[in-house]
Formats: C-alpha cells, structure tokens, sequence
C-alpha cells in the first residue's frame, strides 16, 4: 500500500498518522470547510465527505494511544517505536500524540511517499517531502467508500488564508 505520514498541529497539540495517500486529498479537502477545522479532531471528522474510513480510523488509533501513554508515562509507546524501527517498519506505527522529543522526531520523518504537515491555528499545509501528488489550491479526487475508491469525485477549493508551502 502507498502510505505516508501526516502530522497535524492545533493549538492543543500535534498528533501524527500513516495512511494511503489518497488522504492528503481528503485532509486537503476538508480544510476548506466552513468553518475551517481548528483541531485535529474536527479535521479528521471532516474527511468523512471524501473517506469514510480515514477520520474513524486515526480517531479510534489515537483513542488507543490516550489509553495507554500520556506525557509522563509512555513506555508502551516507546516500545512500539523500538519494535517498528528494529525491522523498519515506521509506516506501520499506529497514530500518536507528540508527548516528547522522540515522538515529535518520529512526527517529522517522512515514510514511503513523504510527509505533510497540517498546522490549523496558522492554515498552513506544509509539505516536506511529497512523491504522491502536489497540493492544490483547487482540486478534485475520488471518494472512498469501504477503503475503496467509487466512481464518484469530489472537488474541493481551500480558502486564501491557507498557505500552501512545497
């Protein structure tokens, strides 16, 4: 599967995700609802439009990572962190919250087809390494049903407070 890694950043934290590619689109897409998402959570929630199984997905993963780590305890995590990397296997960490150094590392290392960055408090879509397909100000992808793609597109146009950087 083509994956990649997204990091989105909002003003109570940064979390981090691998997912197919087609959801840069979708977060693209849905950062050019009104009202603009200000949290990941409502980033995430509007993908629903576009990917029915990305937002449930990061939101059901990072429920998981609340669950067993937070800021001062996170040694499950740690270990996980280990265990992927011993057998490069980064694309396959489950989502997390930035909590430390090494996590805010592991939210900035590219995998696969690259890495973006969502910073919602400054709308900025920052893309630090992208193979999969540039990030358009107007755009139009496939919606995806069932982690499948259907027939049917969506077209999306973000907003001009948002920055698009390369």
């Amino acid at each position: 599967m083509y994956v990649m890694r997204f990091t989105v950043i909002d003003p109570s934290g940064t979390v981090s995700f691998v997912a197919p590619c087609n959801g840069l689109k979708a977060l693209v897409a849905a950062c050019s609802h009104q009202p603009t998402p200000t949290t990941s959570r409502e980033l995430l929630e509007a993908t629903v439009d576009y990917d029915d199984r990305l937002g449930d997905k990061v939101l059901n993963g990072l429920a998981r990572f609340d669950e067993y780590n937070s800021a001062e305890q996170h040694r499950n995590f740690d270990a996980a962190i280990h265990l992927f990397s011993a057998d490069h296997r980064e694309h396959e960490l489950p989502p997390f919250r930035v909590i430390d150094e090494a996590t805010r590392e592991l939210s900035l290392m590219p995998v696969k087809a690259g890495l973006v960055l969502f910073n919602l408090a400054q709308k900025r879509i920052i893309q630090v390494q992208n193979t999969y397909a540039e990030v358009e100000r107007r755009d139009r992808g496939r919606i995806h049903r069932g982690g499948k793609p259907t027939q049917q597109l969506y077209h999306y146009e973000l907003p001009l407070e948002w920055a698009i950087l390369p």
